[in-house]
């Protein structure tokens, strides 16, 4: 079987990209990345929701709501993959009026954006532009401890793993 591709991102995007709510992700990378710098990996992925690090105060009230907080480390036995997005455009960001020009689409807020443009400062911000598909039926995908951690990316064997 062959591999498969997945991008992390909160549960909370990771909804609202299915939903068609937004169409754009903003990265900087996790602790875990190669040189701790976000990198396209891969132009097609599947959308990898996670819990651990939501943070409702970084969200558009609407969206906070949805957060429900968790324990740190806690994972779901089984994650849910309903979407897969084509990464159809990529920019670097890092100019405040720019990155206040955005937040009519999407779902954080400007203390989000605020702290992302502070956290590596001479680092930019990578804007991604998705065309997002939503998987006919969406599958149950059994956890594997090396999903977790702070990494944008992770690959994952389609075999067993994905069931109806």
């Amino acid at each position: 079987m062959p591999e498969l591709h997945a991008l992390k991102e909160w549960k909370v995007a990771v909804d609202a990209l299915e939903q068609g709510e937004m169409i754009l992700l903003l990265r900087k990378g996790g602790i875990r990345e190669v040189s701790g710098n976000f990198a396209l990996a891969h132009d097609q992925a599947l959308l990898y929701p996670t819990f651990e690090h939501q943070k409702p105060h970084l969200l558009k009230e609407k969206y906070a709501r949805q957060v429900a907080p968790v324990e740190p480390g806690w994972h779901p036995e089984s994650v849910r993959i309903g979407a897969w997005a084509v990464i159809t455009h990529t920019m670097q960001v890092s100019e405040p009026a720019c990155v206040d020009s955005l937040l009519p689409f999407h779902i954080w807020n400007r203390e989000f954006m605020i702290e992302r443009l502070k956290w590596k400062p001479r680092q930019p911000l990578t804007l991604l532009l998705l065309r997002v598909y939503r998987l006919a039926s969406p599958h149950m995908l059994a956890y594997d401890p090396g999903y977790g951690g702070c990494k944008s990316w992770i690959s994952l064997n389609a075999g067993d793993r994905f069931r109806q």
